[in-house]
C-alpha cells in the first residue's frame, strides 16, 4: 500500500475577507521523532511534502505561504532549498534570539525572504528582529493583551510592518483587530485548517544519500546527477514537482528529467536531497517502483524505433507507471509537471511519437505484441530497474525490522 502524506492550510485573510495567503502546517505522526527535534522534523515534512509530493501551486495556487522555521534553518544549518518567490518565512517563537540568529535572518532578508515573526511577544528577544520582518503575528487568544497599545505602536514605527491578528475565534477578536487596524487576520472565526491528503512514494534513502554525496563535489558532471535521480521514479517524480514551481513564468517547458535538473539547478537539488534525508519516511514498496521504472526505462529504449526523444520517453513512462501507481490519473499528473506539449498530449492523448512508444509498450504489456517482439528490450529494462533498485535498498532496514518496528511512521535520521 502506498503511504499518504499530508499538508494542513490555513486561509489568512485581509480586511476584506478576501483570502491573501495561507499558512502551511504540519499534519502527521510524530512516533519516532524526538521530542527536541519536533519542530524541526515538521518543517522539514511541510516543506517537502507542499513542494515534492503536492505542488506548491496545487497546495496555493500564486499565493505565498507562511512557513514556520526553527533555529537550525534560521542560521542556515539546514538549507532551505526554495527561492523567496512564493514563502514567508515564519520564525517561531521557541527561536532564541542572539548574533547567530539575528545574522541568519539578516542574511535572508537581504537574499529577498520576506520575514514573520511568529507569537510576538514584547521582551521575548524577538523585538530585536522588528527591523527585518514585514509581518509581526500576535496571538489574540492566549496572547496578553495588557501591553497591546504598546506593541501596536512599536510594530508602526517600521514603515511597511503588517500586523497579522491570529487565533481570532471569536466576534470580539475580531473587533480588536478591527480597532487596530491590523491588516491580516487568520483564526477560527474565519476559516479552519483543511488538510489536504496524497498518495506518496518515498525515495530510497540510499539514492538520496547518494546524490547528497555525489552533490558535495563542485565539479560532479550533470550527468552523473541525472542517472541517480532516473534511478528512483519516486525521486525523479520530486524532481518534476520541484521543477514546476521554479518554471513559474519560464516559457520553455521540460521534456526529460536531465531538463529538470537544469531548470532546478544543481544548489537546489543539493538542498532538496538533504532536506529529504531530513525528512526520512518509509520506503516505497519495491514491486510497484520496480514496474514503474522498468516501464520508463523500457519507453526510453524503444524510442528511437519511433525516432522519438529517448529522454522524453522516460518522462512520459515515468509520469504514466507513476499516476497508475498513486491512483490518480495521467492528466491530473501532468498538471503538475511542467512538460513539454509533446509529452503532456502524449501521456493524455496519446498522440504524437511518444504516445506511439507508450502504446507500443502498452500493448507488450497486454500480450498484444506482433512482428515488433519487445521481449529482449523489456528483459532488459527489467534488469536494469532490477539492479538499481536492489542498490537501493541494499541498506534499508529487512522486512523482519519493519515488522518489528510496526507501522510505518516519520523519523529522523
Amino acid at each position: 500500500m502506498l503511504d499518504a502524506v499530508h499538508v494542513g492550510r490555513q486561509p489568512i485573510f485581509d480586511v476584506q475577507g478576501v483570502v491573501v495567503a495561507y499558512e502551511l502546517l504540519f499534519r502527521g505522526r510524530m512516533d519516532d521523532v524526538a521530542s527536541g527535534r519536533q519542530d524541526t522534523y515538521a518543517t522539514s515534512a511541510v516543506m517537502v511534502n507542499a513542494f515534492t509530493e503536492f505542488g506548491i501551486a496545487e497546495v496555493a495556487g500564486n499565493r505565498p505561504c507562511f512557513i514556520n522555521l526553527t533555529r537550525e534553518f534560521v542560521t542556515g544549518r539546514l538549507p532551505l532549498p526554495f527561492g523567496p518567490e512564493q514563502v514567508v518565512l515564519e520564525v517561531l517563537e521557541t527561536v532564541y534570539v542572539d548574533d547567530e540568529v539575528i545574522a541568519g535572518l539578516t542574511a535572508l532578508s537581504e537574499a529577498g525572504y520576506k520575514i514573520a515573526l511568529d507569537d510576538f511577544v514584547w521582551g521575548s528577544g524577538h523585538e530585536q528582529l522588528l527591523g527585518l520582518a514585514s509581518y509581526v503575528k500576535l496571538d489574540l487568544l492566549d496572547g496578553d493583551l495588557s501591553r497591546l497599545d504598546e506593541i501596536v505602536a512599536a510594530c508602526r514605527e517600521y514603515p511597511g510592518l503588517e500586523l497579522v491578528a491570529e487565533r481570532l475565534e471569536t466576534e470580539e477578536q475580531v473587533a480588536i483587530a478591527d480597532r487596530y487596524r491590523m491588516e491580516l487576520r487568520q483564526g477560527y472565526a474565519l476559516s479552519r485548517p483543511q488538510v489536504l491528503s496524497t498518495p506518496s512514494l518515498s525515495p530510497s534513502r540510499l539514492r538520496r544519500l547518494e546524490l547528497v554525496a555525489a552533490l558535495m563535489s563542485p565539479d560532479v558532471p550533470l550527468e552523473k546527477i541525472t542517472s541517480i535521480i532516473v534511478s528512483d521514479p519516486a525521486l525523479a517524480l520530486r524532481v518534476l514537482r520541484v521543477s514546476n514551481s521554479v518554471a513559474a513564468g519560464v516559457v520553455s517547458r521540460i521534456s526529460s528529467v536531465r531538463q529538470a535538473v537544469m531548470l532546478v539547478g544543481l544548489n537546489r537539488i543539493r538542498r532538496w536531497a538533504t532536506l529529504m534525508v531530513v525528512d526520512d519516511v518509509a520506503e516505497a514498496p519495491e514491486e510497484q517502483l520496480l514496474t514503474a521504472l522498468a516501464q520508463a526505462r523500457l519507453c526510453e529504449s524503444l524510442a528511437p524505433r519511433f525516432r522519438a526523444d529517448p529522454g522524453a520517453a522516460f518522462v512520459a513512462g515515468l509520469v504514466t507507471g507513476m499516476a497508475g501507481l498513486m491512483g490518480t490519473t495521467t492528466a491530473a499528473m501532468a498538471e503538475q509537471l511542467p512538460l513539454t506539449t509533446e509529452v503532456s498530449d502524449a501521456v493524455t492523448v496519446g498522440t504524437g511519437r511518444l504516445g506511439e512508444v507508450l502504446r507500443a509498450v502498452r500493448a507488450y504489456e497486454d500480450g498484444e505484441w506482433g512482428s515488433d517482439d519487445l521481449a529482449g528490450l523489456s528483459l532488459d529494462a527489467m534488469r536494469w530497474s532490477t539492479r538499481t533498485l536492489t542498490a537501493a535498498h541494499r541498506f534499508s532496514p529487512t522486512p523482519a525490522a519493519k515488522r518489528r518496528r510496526g507501522p510505518a511512521a516519520p523519523r529522523l535520521v
